[in-house]
């Protein structure tokens, strides 16, 4: 039956190759968010920008910025409650006094009653107060309708050469002789009872609500809520923004409605001191977002992917997260009041990332300074090996003996740290090695070898990976520690996989190994393992496989282990030419993939299209990259409160969560985390490290899935290099030692 399967597989293999579907996404110019705030003791109620300038309400004072603080610019008798730029300058309303500032002037004009808001209209300023209309009039207010509307207005806006008012629930318009309501909504849907603001926005008039956003066309009146993308509904102000886009502020953040109709949202620590939002003015690049607790800023400069790379490794190297060949991320130590290097569960697979990234960049652009990266960094994987006593056992991570920083207390899973000083007493090595590890060791080492490796670097490479799959080989399908026992973690032999703990691990687990092997067989071309090969497929790994993504029971899904699953995909689907194998592990691969393609994580995303041809979705891919925040610090983040909360088009939730959600809503992140989780967060102690990007980013361009940016500008291309420090302090300690 096999022969009849892998003669029809051979004959369909024959045919024309299916053609690459995924389409390359040019590295555009676009525009990267960068976060700033002003914390104040005092809410700022009201924001406008002007003549370069930005001006604050707080306290019923006038401030303006300089030099990221507020600065007390005017007091006045009454509390300023209204803060407008028109075309004429800059008005603030006082009570029964209207301040204008122009051309470095202040003046003041008297209005009856208070002062409701202040609009321009067919050339001239209109003001809505208490006792009425008024217009200026050659530097005076002359009343156009008596007696305010009771109740008051909410607010007031010149549309389609006509002043509408919100009163209530109501949206009336000022006819020249009064008020009017009727006809001017007839068609769609009612407001709620609490409108906010109004503001035109070419042929609609934008209303805030707390049930979302009213759009006046014509006489029609229909609601943007949830269901149609709205992050949050209950809408405070509005606000034009510079590129076609509108603000929106709300009281849980800050939404940008940009002219594609996306919806951006801003929220929590890393956007906003405070998430009740009362005011919104733009400048030209710039969004300045008013809070109970201060200004958010939201500033946008031209960026490419990338220079965002460019500045991602000049990140590493500023905040110290380099260090003996490998990346950290970092934690806030509260007794030092400082950054420090978190020496971890697993540094030498954290690092592969970055190690992977090197490689891919190196082959995409033959920039030295790759190259020299990428060999440094392998020697560091390697050394993870040599340090041990046990040959073809790694280490997770290195320490050096009274080094400065944190040294992991815990074992993955809960377990205790397993940390074994060398003879020498220079360092120490972390034990108890996982999968989590060898699939980074097989994963990095074979794209070092393919890509960078020269001379005796190849040799190294190989006999890495023949001395790690070895050990696995002659321990029993394990990896065995000091105490002569299987790792917790680290087990692929059929045993493990009848126990309780290895039951749900044999579609993963098994993978893996059938990649191990596979690899080393590529590499090094022993029969030896060949032999090993064989000998998994006759106890039928390779049937385990296809369903290897956990799906149910819900508290078994590890998103992790997706992380483990592609990097074995990898090499294991680049080196694999047996048609009836590949039958197999291109189904598991697919399955997964349909999976994970609603997180839109890039790195899945071009793996799945560098091994396969077929659409990636990099378009998706691309997006989440240019989403990442600059500003790498882990900060809190919350999306369940949103009214967005279903799943997007075109994808089907088959495990926990049910959407997606922007880098720019939740922060940085390492591949084991699942982007459709809603809250999350650090509380800002701890710096991610941001090699899984740089690894799916030049990933991208050594495939040609991202093409390079078109650009000659250099500023567009790269960032200058700094002598800074920003984070932990530079590693003092004992260098590498000499590999064998």
């Amino acid at each position: 039956m096999r022969t009849l399967f892998l003669t029809l597989l051979t004959i369909l293999l024959t045919l024309p190759s299916v053609a690459q579907t995924w389409t390359p996404i040019v590295d555009e110019v676009y525009l990267q968010e960068i976060g700033e705030q002003v914390e104040t003791d005092t809410p700022v109620s009201k924001v406008a920008f002007h003549e370069g300038s930005l001006y604050a309400l707080m306290g019923g004072d006038l401030y303006r910025l300089q030099d990221n603080q507020l600065v007390k610019v005017k007091d006045y008798d009454s509390p300023a409650t209204e803060l407008t730029v028109l075309q004429s300058g800059l008005y603030v309303a006082s009570g029964e006094v209207l301040h204008r500032f122009i051309d470095g002037e202040w003046g003041e004009i008297q209005c009856e009653g208070g002062i409701r808001g202040v609009c321009e209209h067919l050339g001239q300023v209109w003001v809505a107060a208490d006792s009425g209309v008024y217009r200026l009039v050659e530097g005076d207010l002359e009343k156009v309708f008596g007696g305010g509307r009771r109740g008051g207005f909410t607010s007031f806006a010149s549309f389609n050469e006509t002043l509408y008012f919100l009163s209530g629930n109501r949206l009336l318009v000022y006819n020249g002789k009064g008020f009017e309501w009727e006809n001017v909504v007839e068609w769609g849907e009612f407001l709620t009872r609490e409108t906010r603001d109004l503001l035109p926005f070419g042929n609609r008039l934008l209303i805030a609500t707390n049930r979302g956003l009213g759009e006046l066309r014509g006489t029609a009146l229909t609601l943007v809520r949830g269901e149609d993308g709205l992050p949050y509904e209950d809408a405070s102000c509005l606000a034009p923004g510079f590129d076609r886009d509108v603000w929106i502020g709300t009281s849980y953040g800050a939404i940008r409605w940009t002219k594609e109709g996306d919806f951006h949202y801003f929220a929590g620590d890393r956007w906003l001191p405070d998430n009740q939002v009362h005011a919104i003015a733009c400048s030209t690049d710039t969004a300045y977002i008013a809070t109970d607790r201060g200004l958010g800023i939201v500033h946008y400069e031209p960026y490419t992917l990338q220079k965002k790379a460019d500045y991602y490794d000049r990140h590493l190297e500023e905040w110290g997260q380099k260090r003996l060949g490998f990346v950290h991320k970092l934690e806030w130590n509260d007794e030092k009041q400082e950054w420090m290097r978190e020496i971890s569960d697993n540094d030498a697979g954290w690092s592969t990332h970055y190690l992977a990234a090197m490689c891919f960049k190196y082959a995409a652009t033959k920039d030295p300074k790759a190259r020299a990266e990428a060999v440094d960094f392998f020697n560091s994987l390697k050394w993870c090996e040599e340090i041990t006593p046990i040959d073809g056992f790694p280490a997770r991570s290195i320490w050096a003996v009274g080094e400065k920083g944190h040294q992991a207390e815990g074992g993955s899973g809960g377990f205790a740290a397993e940390w074994h000083r060398t003879e020498d007493g220079k360092w120490e090595w972390k034990g108890d090695t996982s999968s989590d590890e060898t699939d980074a060791h097989y994963y990095a080492t074979s794209i070092f070898h393919d890509l960078v490796a020269e001379g005796r670097e190849k040799e190294q490479a190989i006999e890495h990976v023949e001395r790690i799959s070895d050990h696995i080989i002659q321990n029993g399908w394990t990896l065995r520690d000091v105490d002569g026992k299987p790792t917790v973690w680290a087990r692929w032999d059929p045993e493990y996989f009848h126990s309780d703990r290895g039951l749900y691990a044999r579609g993963l687990n098994g993978l893996e190994i059938l990649s191990y092997m596979r690899t080393t067989l590529e590499l090094s071309g022993e029969p030896r393992f060949a032999s090993a090969y064989q000998e998994l497929q006759n106890m039928d790994y390779h049937e385990e496989v296809i369903a290897q993504k956990l799906t149910f029971p819900p508290g078994d899904i590890f998103h992790s282990d997706d992380r483990l699953a592609f990097y074995a995909y990898y090499p294991l689907l680049k080196y694999e030419t047996d048609p009836y194998l590949r039958s197999i592990y291109r189904r598991s691969f697919e399955r997964s993939w349909e999976i994970e393609r609603i997180e839109r994580n890039p790195w899945f995303n071009f793996i799945y299209g560098a091994l396969t041809g077929m659409d990636c979705e990099a378009a998706q891919a691309v997006e989440n990259l240019r989403e990442w925040p600059l500003d790498l610090i882990d900060y809190s983040f919350q999306n369940s409160q949103r009214a967005d909360l279903y799943t997007q088009a075109g994808y089907t939730p088959y495990a926990d969560g049910i959407r997606y959600f922007s880098p720019r809503e939740r922060g940085p992140y390492r591949w084991t985390d699942s982007s459709l989780s809603p809250d999350g967060g650090a509380g800002g102690r701890v710096v991610v490290d941001p090699s899984g990007w740089l690894d799916a980013y030049w990933m991208g361009r050594f495939y040609g899935i991202i093409l390079p940016p078109k650009t000659e500008d250099p500023s567009l291309l790269g960032v200058e290099e700094r002598d800074l420090n920003l984070g932990a302090e530079p590693y003092q300690g004992p260098p590498r030692p000499e590999l064998k």
